[in-house]
C-alpha cells in the first residue's frame, strides 16, 4: 500500500492574470493556475496530502495572503500539508507556518529576522552626471520624485512607511504566534534572534522535523502504517511525455499546444462572474510588454474588457483584480469613468493584490466595494509630475542642442532645460486641479466628506488592514472573497454556481512572442537581480512622458 502526496516547487514570483493559453503557459506559471493546481490536489481523493518545496518565492504580501488562503482550504477539506523548508526568508516561512507540518534538512537556515524596507536615490548621481531632476508633488507624503530629488528619505516620507513598516512587522508576530500557537513575546524575542539553524528552529518551536526529503517519506510511511509514500511532481501541471506528434497529426497537435487552441471554449448556460486582471503601470492606450519591464495596464485594454462583461448577458457581477502601483492620470481617469458608469448595472467589486496604490487606487474606488488582502500595499492619494533635464549631461558628451521656439511655455517638456518660473506656474496649476479630482472623487466612490478624506490622502500609503481601519477599502479579503461578494450583490445565493470568465483573454504563445512578453520573461528570468532596478528606470521613462502622475512612491519591496 501507498500514499500520494501532491507535490508543489515554489520557486517563482507568480504574477496576477490569466496567464497564457496552451503548454507554453505552464512554463511561465501564475498565481491564478498555482491555485487552481492546489485546490485540485485538495479535491483529489487519491492525494493524501500535499507537500509544498518553498525555495525562496519572490511573493508579495498580497499573494502571500492567497497561497495562505489555498493552503487553508486544502486542510479544512481534510489533506496534509507539510512544508518542505530548505532555506527559509519570512514570506517563505508566512507560508510554511500556514501548513500542517514544516521540515527542514540538517543542513539549512531559516531566516525570519523581521521586516525590512530599502530605498535607493539617485540624486548624487544625476548630479554628477550633469542630470536636472526637476519634480513637483501635490501632498506631503507623495514621494515617488524622491529617488531623484534627494539623497534620504524626507521626515515626512519616513514617517508613513515607519507606520507601514510597523503594521507589516505586527502582522508577522501574529501570524507566526497563532500558526505555531507560540506567545507573541516569545515570537519578537525569536524574531530579533533572526538566523535559525534547523535545531535551534526546532527547539524553538518554528519547526517540527528535521529530515531530507528520503527520510521524511519514510518516516510518514511508517507513521501512516503504510510502504511507501510517493510524490506525484509537479502536481497538475500539464505534460507532454505521453504525447504522441509524429506525423502530419501529431504537427497539428502540436502546434495546437503552442499556440493555445487545445483548451475548446464550452457555450455554457451558467451565469459568470468576469474577473477582470488590471496589472502593471497604468498607461493609455493598449496593455503591452516591452524588453525590460514586466506588463503595463493599458486604459483602453481594461476599457474594452469591461464592456464585453457589461454586454455579456450571463455575466451577473466583475471583480477588478489590481496588482498595480498607478501610472497615467489621464489613463486612470478613462477607467475609472468607465468603472462607475457600469457598476449602475452590474456590481463590480475590487480585488486589491500586493499594490493597489495612486492609480492602482483611483481605479479601485470607484468600484461598489473594496477588498485588501491584510499585507496589501495601497492609498498613495496624489499627484507627481516633472521631468529630467539632460542638458549637462548631453554636454559632456559632447552634444549640444539649439532650438527655436514660439509660445511662452513651449518648451515644458523639453528634456534640454528645467522648468521655467512660467512653467511652474501652469503645472502647478494643473496638479490642483488633478488633485482635487482625485481627492472630490475618492470622497464620493468611499462615500466620506471631502475633508476626511484629504486627512487620509496627501500621498500616504497604508497596508489593506491599515486601509480598513480608516475606511478607505470596505473588507479583507482574498479575490475569492471577492468573488462570493460579487455574487452576492447580483442576487445569488453563495451556493449557486457560477463560472468565472476572465479577462482581458490571455494571450497565446505566438501572440505573446510577437508582442515581446515571451522575451520579456526569458530576460528578467536572466537577469533577477537587475530586474527590479530595470522597471524603476524605464517607469520612470514612461511615465513622466504623462503631464500628470498617479504613481505610488518608489519601488517598495518588503522583506
Amino acid at each position: 500500500s501507498k500514499l500520494n502526496l501532491a507535490s508543489f516547487d515554489l520557486d517563482e514570483s507568480y504574477p496576477e492574470g490569466a496567464g497564457q493559453p496552451g503548454i507554453f503557459g505552464e512554463l511561465s506559471p501564475n498565481l491564478a493556475k498555482l491555485i487552481e493546481r492546489i485546490d485540485k490536489a485538495a479535491a483529489d481523493s487519491k492525494m493524501y496530502g500535499i507537500i509544498i518545496h518553498l525555495n525562496d518565492p519572490q511573493v508579495g504580501r498580497g499573494k502571500l495572503d492567497e497561497l495562505r488562503s489555498a493552503i487553508a482550504r486544502a486542510r479544512k477539506a481534510g489533506k496534509k500539508v507539510y512544508a518542505d523548508l530548505h532555506e527559509g526568508s519570512s514570506a517563505s516561512y508566512l507560508l510554511a507556518s500556514s501548513c500542517d507540518e514544516i521540515i527542514m534538512p540538517p543542513v539549512g537556515m531559516l531566516t525570519i529576522a523581521g521586516v525590512r524596507m530599502e530605498f535607493t536615490h539617485f540624486k548624487n548621481l544625476l548630479e554628477k552626471l550633469g542630470v536636472q531632476a526637476d519634480f513637483f508633488q501635490m501632498g506631503d507624503y507623495k514621494g515617488a520624485a524622491e529617488p531623484y530629488t534627494r539623497d534620504k528619505m524626507s521626515p515626512e516620507f519616513k514617517k508613513q512607511m515607519d507606520s507601514v513598516l510597523d503594521d507589516y512587522y505586527s502582522q508577522l508576530i501574529e501570524t507566526v504566534a497563532a500558526d505555531r500557537k507560540l506567545d507573541a513575546g516569545k515570537v519578537k524575542d525569536l524574531v530579533d534572534e533572526g538566523l535559525f539553524t534547523p535545531s535551534r528552529a526546532k527547539e524553538a518551536g518554528l519547526i517540527d522535523r528535521i529530515s531530507y526529503g528520503d527520510e521524511f517519506r519514510k518516516q510518514l510511511a511508517e507513521q501512516q502504517h503504510v510502504d511507501e509514500v510517493t510524490l506525484v511532481e509537479d502536481y497538475g501541471k500539464e505534460q507532454l511525455d505521453d504525447e504522441d506528434f509524429s506525423g502530419i497529426a501529431g504537427f497539428m497537435k502540436l502546434m495546437e499546444l503552442i499556440s493555445g487552441g487545445d483548451q475548446k471554449t464550452r457555450a455554457s448556460s451558467s451565469q459568470k462572474i468576469a474577473v477582470i486582471y488590471a496589472v502593471g503601470e497604468i498607461n493609455s492606450g493598449e496593455s503591452k510588454s516591452s524588453m525590460l519591464s514586466s506588463e503595463s495596464l493599458g486604459s483602453e485594454t481594461i476599457i474594452k474588457a469591461l464592456r464585453e462583461a457589461e454586454k455579456d448577458p450571463k455575466v451577473v457581477g466583475i471583480v477588478l483584480r489590481v496588482d498595480s502601483p498607478g501610472g497615467s492620470a489621464l489613463a486612470s481617469d478613462l477607467m475609472w469613468r468607465e468603472i462607475t458608469r457600469i457598476k449602475a448595472k452590474k456590481p463590480i467589486v475590487a480585488s486589491m493584490g500586493d499594490l493597489a496604490a495612486s492609480g492602482g487606487y483611483y481605479i479601485s474606488m470607484g468600484c461598489t466595494k473594496i477588498f485588501a488582502e491584510p499585507g496589501t500595499l495601497t492609498g498613495s492619494i496624489g499627484v507627481v509630475t516633472g521631468k529630467l533635464a539632460l542638458k549637462g549631461l548631453m554636454e559632456k558628451v559632447g552634444i549640444t542642442t539649439d532650438s527655436i521656439s514660439r509660445g511662452k511655455n513651449s518648451g515644458w517638456m523639453s528634456s534640454d532645460e528645467p522648468f521655467s518660473p512660467s512653467e511652474k506656474e501652469v503645472i502647478m496649476r494643473m496638479m490642483q486641479d488633478c488633485y482635487k479630482q482625485f481627492t472630490e472623487k475618492a470622497a464620493q466612490g468611499r462615500n466620506m466628506e471631502v475633508k476626511q478624506l484629504e486627512s487620509l490622502a496627501g500621498g500616504r500609503l497604508y497596508t489593506g488592514r491599515m486601509a480598513k481601519q480608516v475606511k478607505l477599502v470596505d473588507e479583507l479579503g482574498t479575490l475569492d472573497d471577492a468573488v462570493a461578494e460579487a455574487k452576492k450583490l447580483a442576487g445569488l445565493k453563495a451556493d449557486d454556481k457560477i463560472e468565472r470568465m476572465i479577462l482581458p483573454k490571455p494571450r497565446s504563445f505566438l501572440e505573446g512572442l510577437l508582442g515581446g512578453s515571451m522575451v520579456s520573461s526569458h530576460v528578467r528570468m536572466a537577469a533577477h537581480e537587475l530586474a527590479p532596478s530595470l522597471d524603476q528606470a524605464e517607469a520612470l521613462i514612461h511615465m513622466f512622458r504623462e503631464p500628470a502622475v498617479f504613481m505610488m512612491p518608489y519601488e517598495v519591496r518588503v522583506k
